[in-house]
C-alpha cells in the first residue's frame, strides 16, 4: 500500500515532470528563434530522418505562438494527468506522443514538417476523458465531463482536416490518450 507521503512525493514528481517538459519546450523555442534550424527535427512523414521528429516534435514548435497556444493546455491538462502520479504522467505522455508521432509518420502528406506538443495535448484530453469509462470512478468521470465540457470544441475541430494543421497528428494523439486510458486502467470486479 502506498504511503500518503509517498503519493505526495510521486504527485510532485509527476507535476515537475509536466513543468520541466514544458520549460524545454520553451528554451527549444528560444534557441530555434536564435539559431533556426531545431524545427528541422520534427516528423518528415514517411522518410527515415523524419523519425527522428517522434521524440523531439512535441518540443519543437512554428513560433512563439504556437508555443504559447500549446502551453496553457499541456500545463493545465498534463498536471491534471500529473496528479495521479509520477509514473501514470510518464506512462500516459510516452504512449501518447509515440502514437501520436508514429501516426503523423505513417499518415500525414509527404513532404510536411510537423512540430508541436498538440498531439500530446490531444493524447492528454482524450486520456482523461476516457479514463473515467475504464476506471468507472465518479471522480474520474466528473474529471472527464469537465475535460469534455472545457475542451470538447476544440478538440472536435483540432480532429478535422485543415490546411496548416497537423490535424494527424491530434487524431493520433487522441487515439493514444484512448489506448493509454485503457491499457492504464485499474480492473476492478
Amino acid at each position: 500500500m502506498t504511503t500518503p507521503v509517498r503519493t505526495i512525493d510521486s504527485r510532485r514528481s509527476g507535476l515537475l515532470l509536466v513543468g520541466a517538459m514544458a520549460a524545454l519546450m520553451w528554451v527549444s523555442e528560444a534557441v530555434d528563434a536564435v539559431v533556426g534550424r531545431l524545427d528541422a527535427l520534427g516528423i518528415e512523414p514517411r522518410t527515415a530522418d523524419g523519425l527522428w521528429g517522434v521524440p523531439f516534435a512535441p518540443f519543437l514548435h512554428a513560433g512563439f505562438g504556437h508555443l504559447i497556444a500549446n502551453t496553457v493546455p499541456f500545463l493545465v491538462l498534463g498536471a491534471i494527468v500529473a496528479l495521479s502520479g509520477l509514473r501514470r504522467v510518464l506512462l500516459v505522455t510516452v504512449v501518447v506522443a509515440l502514437i501520436s508521432g508514429l501516426g503523423t509518420w505513417l499518415f500525414a502528406p509527404e513532404g510536411t514538417l510537423h512540430v508541436g506538443a498538440s498531439g500530446v495535448v490531444f493524447g492528454y484530453a482524450a486520456y482523461l476523458i476516457a479514463r473515467g469509462l475504464f476506471d468507472r470512478r465518479w471522480y474520474y468521470l466528473l474529471t472527464g465531463l469537465v475535460v469534455a465540457l472545457v475542451q470538447g470544441g476544440s478538440l472536435l475541430l483540432g480532429l478535422l482536416p485543415r490546411d496548416g494543421i497537423s490535424w494527424q497528428g491530434h487524431l493520433f494523439g487522441a487515439l493514444g490518450g484512448l489506448l493509454a486510458a485503457r491499457l492504464l486502467a485499474r480492473r476492478t470486479g
